[in-house]
């Protein structure tokens, strides 16, 4: 790589925007588990009914439907901070009054409420989620989302990863209480944040009323060429990789590994794998583009998925079982994150935070519907059939760049 433009990577690299994405996805990232693991635990340590800790998951319902509200974020603007600061602020201080207020609730006396509130975090949760989805496509420049998103992906990670390990860690020793108080404490740095970051430019043609935030993002979305065509694209470029994912435990258990084997390669390792893949997935995109890291990043996805199958068929093996795990967290790491940016990359400005609101709660689909019917199939082809199976459903996903996305853009 030339001198200047391996100075201009690192500048890029080292900005303040990207800098502003790690830290927004980290703030983003905290709060997801601090209503599904952490709370489990302190529930079940309350000896709280099973049947009412499955129940709670439905505390997570504002996720899926977070499109609802979105217009509203695209359509008003409020009168400090600019149009998406200012509801980033908002969101952020009600997501750190509802955790600490979590924290104040009992839920061996008080289930109802424990739900209540639960839903208030998963709420305000979801709002700074759409806000600051929006955010980065505005602030980033086209050329820049691959890496602004890679970032996002391991902030997001890293408040997974102090929210559920650091969380539960901590409650060994200081009560359920006090760690949501810490947590909601953490949230501070997506404020600061919020603060310090410039507010990107407002587009020309944003919604004057209601109905133009409803109506004309959809409008304006399905008037393009090819919009069913990305709209199954995002349905399936991951499918294969979702349902080998969904039935991986069974498996790692099934074949013979240890719950410390499985700990110490598949979390501790594995976790690192996913940060690195998302970091070269990045970079790399700078330098391949957007459409073309799909085409590669996919093709890593299918055959680190197939390297299961390959673990099926020789059984117990730490070592093959290490690279298989860092194989397909980096693979997955990378495809994540192409996976992000070309949502965000076409998404309109005027209308951020609605589609893809819209397009981040489609990319969920595959995760529960695809997921469901993986024992069925594992049961009936074996592990080794079933890892084969997940692979070839690679290929659809794959197929469909033909149509938006080739590798030759001249051939479109």
């Amino acid at each position: 790589m030339p001198s200047d433009e391996r100075k201009s990577l690192l500048k890029t690299i080292f900005s303040a925007r990207m800098f502003v994405a790690l830290a927004m996805g980290f703030a983003c990232g905290l709060p997801l588990l601090l209503t599904i693991t952490v709370l489990q635990a302190w529930m079940t340590e309350e000896g709280m009914d099973l049947a009412v800790i499955g129940a709670m998951a439905l505390v997570g319902l504002p996720y899926t439907v977070k499109f609802l509200w979105a217009p509203l974020l695209d359509r008003y603007t409020l009168p400090f901070l600019g149009r998406r600061r200012g509801w980033l602020l908002i969101a952020q201080l009600a997501l750190i009054a509802s955790i600490a207020g979590l924290g104040l609730t009992d839920p061996g006396k008080n289930p109802w409420m424990v739900a209540s509130v639960a839903f208030l975090v998963t709420f305000f949760s979801a709002s700074q989620d759409i806000v600051v989805d929006a955010y980065r496509r505005e602030d980033l420049p086209d050329e820049e989302l691959g890496l602004g998103s890679s970032l996002y992906v391991n902030g997001y990670r890293m408040g997974m990863l102090l929210a559920s390990g650091g969380g539960l860690i901590l409650a060994d020793h200081i009560s359920f209480s006090l760690v949501y108080m810490i947590m909601a404490a953490c949230m501070l740095t997506g404020v600061l944040t919020t603060l310090l970051a410039p507010e990107p430019e407002l587009p020309a043609g944003t919604p004057k009323s209601l109905r133009e935030a409803v109506i004309d993002p959809l409008v304006e979305y399905f008037s393009r060429k090819g919009a069913i065509w990305m709209l199954t694209f995002i349905l399936l470029y991951k499918i294969g990789d979702t349902m080998a994912g969904a039935m991986t435990m069974p498996f790692y258990l099934d074949i013979g590994f240890s719950k410390t084997e499985i700990g110490a390669v598949v979390k501790l390792f594995g976790f690192w794998a996913i940060v690195a893949g998302s970091l070269m997935g990045g970079v790399m995109m700078i330098r391949l583009g957007i459409n073309r890291s799909l085409w590669v990043f996919g093709f890593f996805q299918a055959i680190s998925t197939a390297c299961f199958a390959l673990l099926a068929r020789i059984g117990h093996s730490v070592p093959l079982l290490s690279g298989v795990i860092g194989f397909e967290n980096l693979s997955s790491g990378m495809g994540t994150a192409a996976y992000i940016a070309f949502m965000a990359s076409i998404t309109n400005k005027k209308f951020t935070a609605t589609q893809y609101a819209l397009l981040s709660s489609l990319m969920g689909i595959p995760r529960v519907l695809a997921a469901a019917p993986t024992g069925f199939i594992a049961q009936d082809l074996g592990w080794e059939g079933f890892f084969i199976a997940c692979t070839l459903m690679a290929i659809p996903g794959m197929l469909l760049l033909l149509k938006f996305a080739p590798w030759h853009p001249s051939s479109r």
